[in-house]
């Protein structure tokens, strides 16, 4: 018999490209070691130039997937991303605060593209509802902004945009500078209010990045699911998705995906 690898349940919506969302989610998972698991929360039609349309479950739907999933198998760890209402927000957090494992949540707002996937009116149940699950929260600049008004321009703004993130609940929460103007380094923040650890990884010229945060996300997930501590989970992570971005590759006619398999053709 084989050993059963750890369980990572991914809650997030599906990207019919294949770069983000549940797909990019399941072969992160897969790369690292860790068997995916997935409750589709809404479907895109989606491609390299954009998100085209949206279509949301229904909280039954997604409430069934989350049951049939950790009643039956079991989770180690669980990885949110694309949420989009106000009701399918308030469903997963109910969820999550009954499941007894490490919660990444990635408060995604916006598409690589700018094409909005959260409805401004789910907002205030982020910060309330889902945040205070979340054993890391992994918010891009962005998205601190949406969260808190706290606008990044510098690094050391990061600290301040850490804080005001943590006043809403996560353990340690994980920001994301990689629109920062820092010249040959992407720098990382985690922190948990009282240890910091400042991440840093050469800067790759590549515009093919699609998929980064839900990439990142899963990885942090399937570090904990295998037993990591925080911050070693996300300095791994962190490695691993700065590999993917080196290899992004070209698909249609806009912004390509980074490659979630580049470890397993060294």
């Amino acid at each position: 018999m084989t050993t059963r690898p750890p369980l990572v349940l991914t809650v997030a919506g599906s990207d019919s490209g294949g770069g983000a969302g549940i797909q990019a989610d399941l072969k992160a998972m897969l790369a690292i070691g860790v068997h995916g698991m997935s409750v589709l929360t809404a479907v895109t039609a989606q491609n390299s130039r954009g998100v085209h349309g949206v279509w949301e479950l229904p909280e039954e739907a997604v409430r069934a997937q989350y049951r049939a999933v950790v009643d039956d198998i079991g989770v180690h760890a669980v990885k949110t991303g694309m949420l989009a209402t106000a009701p399918l927000v308030e469903t997963v957090a109910e969820l999550l605060a009954d499941t007894d494992a490490p919660v990444v949540v990635d408060p995604v707002g916006v598409s690589k593209h700018g094409d909005p996937l959260l409805a401004a009116s789910a907002l205030e149940s982020v910060r309330k509802r889902l945040l205070p699950t979340a054993t890391v929260a992994t918010p891009n600049l962005d998205e601190v902004t949406q969260l808190t008004g706290v606008r990044v321009e510098r690094e050391t703004d990061m600290r301040t945009a850490a804080e005001a993130v943590l006043a809403y609940g996560p353990r340690w929460v994980l920001v994301k500078g990689g629109h920062l103007p820092t010249g040959a380094e992407a720098v990382d923040l985690l922190t948990d209010g009282t240890e910091e650890h400042w991440l840093r990884a050469p800067r790759h010229d590549n515009r093919h990045t699609h998929g980064t945060g839900c990439t990142l996300a899963s990885a942090v997930a399937a570090g904990l699911a295998r037993g990591l501590a925080v911050p070693e989970a996300v300095r791994e992570a962190k490695a691993y998705v700065t590999g993917a971005i080196a290899a992004g590759f070209a698909l249609g006619e806009g912004i390509g995906p980074v490659d979630h398999g580049w470890a397993l053709r060294r």
